[in-house]
């Protein structure tokens, strides 16, 4: 099964970054990581694709903003996570 394109910025320390990408590692899914860690231009880039969102971890599946580990998790609780991860047939 193929998986979509699944993007997440983060901070090496942050337990957020962590626990978002526990998250997709459970769920068997690559994902590319652009771990940012004091770099301000990178994070100024992250906030245009993310409308102003400032914070970390920031993730992105298929271009389509999702929020931080916090809407990764309720996504994932509501059951809405799954059918993002599948990539979708053209």
């Amino acid at each position: 099964m193929a998986t979509s394109n699944i993007e997440i910025y983060t901070w090496s320390s942050c337990p957020f970054c962590i626990r978002a990408k526990a998250l997709l590692d459970r769920k068997g899914v690559d994902y590319t990581e652009y771990c940012i860690d004091g770099d301000e231009s990178a994070r100024d880039q992250m906030s245009v694709r993310s409308d102003g969102k400032r914070s970390l971890p920031q993730i992105f599946i298929d271009e389509q903003h999702i929020g931080g580990c916090d809407e990764l998790y309720s996504l994932d609780r509501q059951g809405e996570l799954d059918p993002l991860l599948t990539a979708r047939q053209a």
